[in-house]
């Protein structure tokens, strides 16, 4: 059963009623249930599927090629190149019954080897022979993990591919709500707080959530999936980036320089120079291509002339593995359970509960009542100076009515308390994205919390609040 993806059903099955024949292209991270959303919504019934072999040789591509020929039903040799692929598959699709003919190419990124002319291919069978059948009768979808190849050789071509593609399906991960619905579909008796914690760690994952045993804590469930003997997630971060990038290495060091919890984030030149990777267009790509997978992201001091750009590990995953599973250096077995109150826990918590927050803002939109009002969505800071401390705001909300929504995000056990110290600190970002910025509209702070805020003295700063319940919305 499919949780949530309506939209994305909708936009699939309408390929089968277009007049034109349609090519499709399917991406978005590694685990996000891409491949299940696409063979639940044929019911599994295409005229040809095939899945690209991770890591494999050209000839091995071409090996396993002819295999999914031959179970669709036509027994054949082994092609020597994409071409005489093609044609192959030409020959099957001739043969096939009158109607609609679904091709599903999954993990095509896989099957493009160097010297290997996939796409030259691709591009043949789809401009000289798809398109120009009189039937119109052929629905091409490719799928791919690796965001960053779909983007360039699909979405982005500039060669014969360049406007070909009829439609473009980006699948996100789920949101805490959806989660919810994937948790009470397994029976698995968690509330709010229980799905919130297990987001901060799986993030929107179908796949990682699938884990999940019902009749047991949430820290039962992490310590089984990540710190038990048998645990089924264990090597899941080596598997995550080496199978997304051919020379995973480099983008790896980049993570690791951006997984210190105490860092809030770095410039290219702070990376370059902590990952000692020489600078040049290679780093460059690997920037962007962390990005387009959903692994980092980006951001400028809005409306300021400090321009620098500022990186931020965002993945949920990722951030737990380098916050949590790494610093398990005695390989204690009920880790998760152990550490439950320690420091190092609660510095996680805090980390993870931002980077919910800001792959929920819709949501916080929504409990501001602003969903309708053009709003610009950004982050700003400053490095401090002899004069005045630094400063920096995770989710600035630039509104088009006027106001400007300064959003602090902030996990607490229970209502979270507005002190001195921390209403001195709010105070130096209010004064220096005043003074700083070019924004002139109305400041708001809004506090976005797991269980609100106590209403004493400093609550008076607080202009709206967004709690644990407001992320939960459709």
């Amino acid at each position: 059963m499919i949780i949530g993806r309506e939209k994305e059903q909708r936009e699939l099955i309408s390929l089968l009623n277009k007049e034109e024949s349609q090519f499709c292209a399917v991406y978005g991270r590694r685990r996000v249930g891409k491949t299940y959303l696409i063979r639940e919504t044929f019911n599994y019934q295409f005229c040809f599927q095939h899945t690209g072999v991770a890591k494999g040789t050209q000839r091995q591509q071409l090996i396993a090629f002819r295999n999914s020929l031959s179970a669709a039903g036509l027994k054949c040799a082994i092609p020597k190149t994409w071409i005489d692929a093609f044609e192959l598959l030409k020959e099957l699709i001739n043969r096939a019954p009158a109607g609609k003919k679904v091709l599903f190419i999954d993990e095509l990124p896989w099957m493009d080897t160097p010297k290997g002319n996939l796409i030259g291919a691709l591009e043949n069978f789809w401009n000289g022979w798809a398109t120009a059948r009189r039937e119109k009768d052929i629905v091409l979808i490719v799928c791919g993990s690796a965001t960053s190849w779909v983007t360039k050789k699909l979405l982005k071509d500039k060669g014969g591919l360049r406007g070909r593609l009829t439609s473009r399906i980006k699948v996100v991960p789920f949101t805490l709500r959806e989660c919810e619905l994937f948790a009470n579909s397994a029976n698995l008796a968690f509330g709010r707080k229980d799905v919130l914690e297990l987001y901060m760690i799986l993030g929107g994952i179908p796949y990682y959530w699938s884990f999940l045993k019902k009749g047991q804590s949430v820290a039962q469930n992490i310590d089984q999936l990540f710190f038990s003997e048998t645990a089924q997630l264990r090597d899941e971060f080596e598997a995550l980036y080496s199978i997304l990038f051919k020379r995973p290495e480099n983008y790896i060091k980049v993570i690791e320089c951006l997984s210190d919890g105490k860092k809030s984030g770095m410039t290219r030149e702070d990376i370059l120079r902590e990952s000692k990777i020489s600078d040049g267009g290679t780093f460059s790509t690997i920037l962007e291509e962390l990005e387009e997978c959903g692994f980092i992201r980006r951001f400028a001091s809005a409306d300021t002339a400090e321009t620098n750009a500022i990186y931020q590990l965002i993945d949920n995953y990722t951030l737990f593995y380098y916050l949590c599973i790494k610093k398990n250096a005695f390989s204690d077995e009920r880790y998760w359970s152990n550490t439950f109150t320690s420091t190092s826990h609660n510095t996680w918590k805090g980390h993870a509960f931002e980077r919910v927050c800001l792959q929920h803002v819709p949501q916080i939109k929504a409990a501001l009542g602003i969903s309708g009002v053009q709003t610009n969505v950004c982050s700003w800071f400053t490095r401090g100076t002899d004069e005045r401390r630094g400063a920096q705001i995770d989710l600035v909300m630039q509104r088009a009515d006027g106001f400007t929504d300064l959003c602090e995000m902030k996990h607490s056990s229970n209502i979270f308390t507005i002190d001195k110290d921390y209403a001195t600190n709010l105070q130096n970002k209010f004064d220096a994205y005043q003074e700083l910025s070019k924004d002139k509209r109305t400041l708001h702070l809004v506090m976005v919390t797991t269980n609100g805020v106590v209403r004493n003295s400093y609550f008076n700063m607080v202009q709206n609040e967004v709690t644990m319940d407001d992320l939960f919305a459709i």
